[in-house]
């Protein structure tokens, strides 16, 4: 059963992605590591959105400039795509040192971190995505290379084993996650700055799009941009995504010029409604709806229905849902909440019987 009535006459030229992957993810894909790499603003004030961390975080770069001094480490906390690695490359601009990348699930020994840190440059900035993914063998390094700026690294193994300690310059580590509550407190106390990136609003996000539009030479209205903005997420990389496929449709069916007709045409054609729901999203809404009655329906079943894997439904659609206030987690299983019933556009039962109960007659 088709749940989403939109795609049918849609052109599938402007949509060539394989089938796994969103337009609406907020995970860095290939092609967005490259584009974001031109769209990315080069210092603070040219950064969008997140005030309350960009005024923190001038005056920790600010105090570090005038004593002359490397910055405090730098822990970024927050959903993908809002800017967590953007922020760490800011950082290294304004304190004019080189930067190094470098991931947690690359680092599974301690020799892996101690390499990485020999090398590193006085003032040199290390930044560490997905700090919470790092092996505890090299978490624990990571503790006295922080706080000392030392590491002791073991030649040979068993009782003959010798501890040769190895100064470090002063450096800057900039770690980022997604789970901050999976990091252990030892090595969140050992960060000086510690900011939490909110999503955005679609006052902000319009700013971004017309930074980006201008980056990329397309003409974008104000109505354009607020339509983008309505179905991005609240994400940037989101935002930048849709923004891209609505170009191309706008130099393709259009005149070149995004404005709201033009944005939501070729939004409706990926399949991206008004609040910015996809496929997925609304697969997951109508089969709780249309075949259980709103819920409660537990996780399994409700993946069964949908034809995905229960991981995909609980870790891919439900977080925005959820967030959205279209579906609530409750001990009996999963509800559909009043908002999800009204933007599919069905009207809620009001004798209270889910599905479920009136399959089996109860």
């Amino acid at each position: 059963m088709n749940w989403d009535d939109t795609d049918a006459g849609m052109d599938e030229r402007f949509d060539e992605r394989p089938a796994d992957e969103r337009l609406v993810d907020a995970g860095a894909d290939g092609d967005d590591t490259a584009v974001e790499a031109a769209l990315r603003p080069k210092d603070l004030d040219e950064f969008v959105g997140q005030e309350k961390v960009r005024e923190q975080l001038d005056l920790v770069l600010k105090a570090a400039r005038a004593r002359g001094a490397t910055a405090d480490h730098v822990l970024l906390s927050g959903a993908p795509g809002l800017g967590k690695t953007t922020l760490s490359m800011i950082i290294a601009a304004e304190m004019n040192a080189p930067i190094r990348i470098t991931s947690g699930p690359a680092i599974q020994h301690a020799g892996d971190l101690a390499a990485i840190l020999s090398s590193l440059q006085e003032g040199e900035v290390l930044f560490l995505d997905e700090i919470h993914r790092m092996s505890r063998p090299a978490e624990e390094m990571l503790y006295m290379a922080m706080e000392d700026f030392r590491v002791d690294v073991i030649v040979g193994k068993g009782p003959g084993a010798t501890a040769i300690p190895l100064e470090l310059p002063p450096f800057t580590l900039v770690g980022a996650t997604t789970r901050a509550g999976l990091l252990p407190p030892p090595l969140r106390d050992r960060f000086g700055f510690t900011g939490h990136m909110e999503f955005y609003t679609p006052a902000e996000l319009e700013r971004v799009i017309h930074r980006s539009a201008r980056l990329l030479d397309v003409e974008t209205d104000a109505a354009g941009a607020a339509e983008i903005a309505g179905r991005s997420r609240g994400t940037p990389r989101i935002a930048n995504r849709l923004l891209r496929r609505v170009r191309d449709y706008a130099q393709v069916k259009a005149d070149g010029r995004i404005d709201r007709e033009t944005a939501a045409a070729a939004l409706g054609v990926y399949e991206v409604d008004a609040r910015g729901l996809d496929r997925l999203d609304r697969a997951v809404l109508g089969a709780l709806l249309k075949l259980f009655g709103g819920g409660p329906v537990g996780l399994s079943t409700l993946a069964v229905a949908v034809g995905e894997e229960r991981e995909t439904v609980e870790e891919v659609a439900e977080p925005f849902l959820v967030r959205e206030g279209l579906l609530a987690r409750t001990p009996r299983g999963r509800v559909a909440t009043p908002a999800a019933w009204a933007h599919l556009g069905m009207v809620q039962p009001q004798n209270g019987v889910t599905g479920q109960q009136g399959l089996f007659g109860a």
